[in-house]
């Protein structure tokens, strides 16, 4: 039993990684505009080099979504699911679960937010000969670093929740164990040694 949650954790911690370098690979890959002449009049406008940024962008937005489906089915997310023991593991599993949530919303808000505005690719007109077209719209340097550096502390967090969820699960029944009492083997040979002083 303790190798699915083991072998479940390796497979998010790889999708989680994979996310993180497309995050990363989205700020290093961000359109850039340059202000140009339009050969066929006197205006000018904003040419974009490359929209690598918003696809990439997307693509770890999705796989954190994936990541945030799978351990909400797999723990139901904790608020559905059954009952934890309660100790240590049960207070680190709400307390990561929180970040976990607040994480994930934080990141995906960077990602996508990040991914539209580089998708969008305003054409500024102005004259070229007046130079009053000086700049082009393009996406603020640090938004995917920031979804990059939450996706890494989402990671963290619903790894630390899975796992210390797997811990405090009881899987619906709690062990008890005999506590002082009289145990039912005692109670039949106490049983019998009274029939057989009877008889």
């Amino acid at each position: 039993m303790a190798a699915i949650p083991i072998l479940v954790a390796i497979v998010l911690a790889f999708i989680y990684l994979l996310a993180f370098v497309l995050s990363i690979g989205a700020e290093m890959r961000r359109s850039i505009g340059k202000v140009v002449p339009d050969e066929y009049d006197e205006r000018t406008y904003c040419s974009y080099d490359t929209d690598a940024s918003t696809a990439y962008g997307l693509s770890a937005f999705a796989l954190l979504l994936l990541t945030q489906a799978v351990i909400s089915v797999a723990t139901r997310c904790l608020c559905c699911g059954r009952g934890l023991t309660a100790g240590g593991s049960r207070t680190c599993a709400v307390a990561s679960f929180f970040i976990f949530w607040i994480s994930f919303l934080v990141a995906e808000a960077c990602l996508l937010a990040g991914s539209a505005r580089n998708a969008y690719h305003t054409k500024y007109v102005g004259y070229y000969l007046k130079k009053d077209l000086v700049s082009c719209a393009t996406l603020r340097k640090g938004v995917f670093a920031a979804g990059a550096a939450f996706v890494l502390i989402n990671m963290i967090a619903s790894l630390l929740y899975y796992w210390n969820y797997t811990k405090a699960n009881t899987g619906g029944w709690m062990k008890h164990q005999n506590e002082g009492g009289v145990g039912m083997v005692e109670f039949g040979t106490e049983k019998s040694r009274l029939a057989a002083t009877n008889a």
